[in-house]
């Protein structure tokens, strides 16, 4: 009988849950909140602008790359055995990282912290799923979300505290206590699963799928700094990309034993949801990305104030997935998804009309209704995903799922803020067309002697407001492409199976 069959006993099914939750909220959390300090890393560690984002990029890769062997390391050495490593190592590498002296250690202590932090999330989806019996799957999925949506939600808050008043050092430092009794209690309550050593390792299939991964990372991140396909670089990455991926699949449908079990993809219900947490991590990320330049370089808002701003975007996500993960065990999941990217899609129209002048509540409400849709979508489709799939496929399933999310997530970013800045290029030149004293406008206006076109102190003045329109309208672009992007999603979830059909037949 498996895990997922057994009921456990009340207290140990909450202490595993406390455990899992401890692991996931220090992993998710340490993804955000290290943005916030970047500018406060130049100086503590001698660097420039451009090289500080490789403390980004090294995490960033290092996670990609590592993520989908999840499976196959959980199911040869135990799952509960990696798991507890991979806490120790990410607790470790981020005391490591806090002590760091240069770039050099800071980057390489990163990229530990990515291969170790790769393993926690995927994992404690499937000891989830495990621990809870099927007709609790929904509150577990909801509970495992909460810790999902609190990193990026809270994490520019935190970081910003923390640099501020106290140190950046220190945005490492607080894993510290959370790594030690997450372990404490990972080793106390978590079970082991039987270990599988029959199972062979696609070291071909892992290298291309890893160059895959790691050069398309590498692109997204650099490729808005060096003017995309106008360096060589890009080109070079992008390339590899394409091989990486195309060989990979090639080699993945010729193989007896390839690296990733292709086979999951005939089940509908997970097919669907990599493609729908794929939607996800493009909006929640790409959304979260631009509203602190948004709220910081256009409306003025100190880094406090946008933190606390965006923080109840949170509130409404949990909310939401407290409710849904009550009822998602007795009605079916699909039109909650669907209402879910509703609420998304009215949220980001609502952003779409947003102006220089907007106050505090405007900000706040559009979080909170689209932080009520992202809630709406999460839970239920993290429970589907894997209602109709065998529990021993859960491990390699969860870590593929979680991959799409994350390279959702960057690609969203790059598009977004590639658009960003091409649109605020394409408005700033069409609104600079009429600043001239030619124009009548500026005599029949009374236009204050400040923003006199014929002067030099007044071209200067009028280009900076030009500036601040274009990147508004860019930021307004994007926030409309993204409506876009949550209405045509909606259709494509009746593709899916009713989740109380498929859990009947799972």
């Amino acid at each position: 009988m498996s895990l997922s069959q057994t009921e456990e006993p009340v207290l140990r099914q909450g202490m595993i849950t406390i455990a899992i939750m401890l692991a996931t909220v220090m992993q998710v959390l340490d993804t955000t909140i290290v943005n916030v300090a970047l500018p406060y890393m130049e100086g503590g560690l001698s660097t420039t602008r451009d090289q500080i984002t490789w403390v980004l990029t090294s995490y960033i890769v290092a996670a990609a790359v590592m993520t989908p062997v999840t499976g196959w390391i959980s199911g040869r050495f135990g799952r509960k055995h990696v798991f507890l490593w991979s806490v120790v190592i990410f607790t470790l590498s981020s005391l490591m990282c806090g002590m760091s002296q240069s770039l050099t250690e800071m980057v390489l202590f990163r990229l530990l912290q990515g291969l170790a932090g790769a393993a926690l999330i995927p994992l404690s989806q499937s000891i989830l799923l495990d621990t809870y019996p099927r007709e609790r799957h929904g509150s577990a999925m909801a509970m495992w979300g909460v810790g999902i949506m609190i990193g990026p939600i809270l994490g520019p808050t935190l970081g910003g505290f923390l640099t501020e008043y106290v140190n950046w050092r220190w945005v490492f430092f607080m894993n510290l206590p959370v790594g030690i009794l997450a372990w404490l209690l990972i080793l106390t309550f978590v079970p082991e699963t039987k270990k599988r050593i029959d199972i062979p390792f696609d070291f071909l299939g892992f290298f291309l799928l890893g160059l895959g991964l790691s050069a398309l990372q590498m692109m997204l991140d650099r490729g808005q700094t060096l003017g995309w396909f106008s360096s060589d670089e890009i080109i070079i990455e992008a390339a590899l990309t394409g091989f990486g991926f195309y060989a990979f699949l090639t080699h993945a449908v010729t193989t007896k034993h390839p690296f990733l079990n292709l086979h999951l993809l005939k089940d509908r219900n997970y097919a669907g949801s990599l493609v729908f947490i794929f939607i996800v991590g493009v909006i929640l990320f790409a959304t979260l990305a631009l509203m602190p330049p948004f709220l910081q370089s256009l409306l003025g808002y100190p880094v406090m104030t946008t933190g606390l701003v965006l923080a109840p975007r949170g509130f409404g996500t949990m909310l939401a997935m407290v409710v849904v993960g009550r009822i998602l065990n007795r009605v079916d999941a699909r039109p909650i998804i669907m209402i879910g990217f509703a609420l998304t899609a009215v949220s980001l129209w609502q952003m779409s009309m947003f102006n220089l002048n907007i106050g505090v509540w405007a900000v706040v409400n559009t979080g909170i209704v689209q932080g009520i849709g992202l809630g709406c979508i999460f839970v239920p489709l993290s429970t589907i995903a894997y209602a109709t799939l065998a529990p021993e496929h859960r491990n390699e399933a969860a870590s593929v799922f979680s991959l799409l999310r994350n390279i959702g997530s960057s690609i969203g970013i790059s598009i977004m803020f590639t658009e960003l800045d091409r649109y605020a290029r394409i408005n700033h030149a069409y609104l600079g067309e009429h600043v001239n004293p030619f124009n009548p406008w500026f005599w029949r206006a009374n236009v204050p002697a400040l923003m006199d076109p014929s002067t030099m102190q007044g071209l200067a003045a009028l280009n900076g407001l030009v500036t601040r329109q274009a990147e508004l309208i860019g930021f307004l672009n994007d926030f409309w492409i993204m409506m876009l992007l949550s209405l045509i999603a909606m259709p494509l979830v009746w593709f899916m199976r009713s989740s109380v059909e498929a859990g009947k037949h799972g």
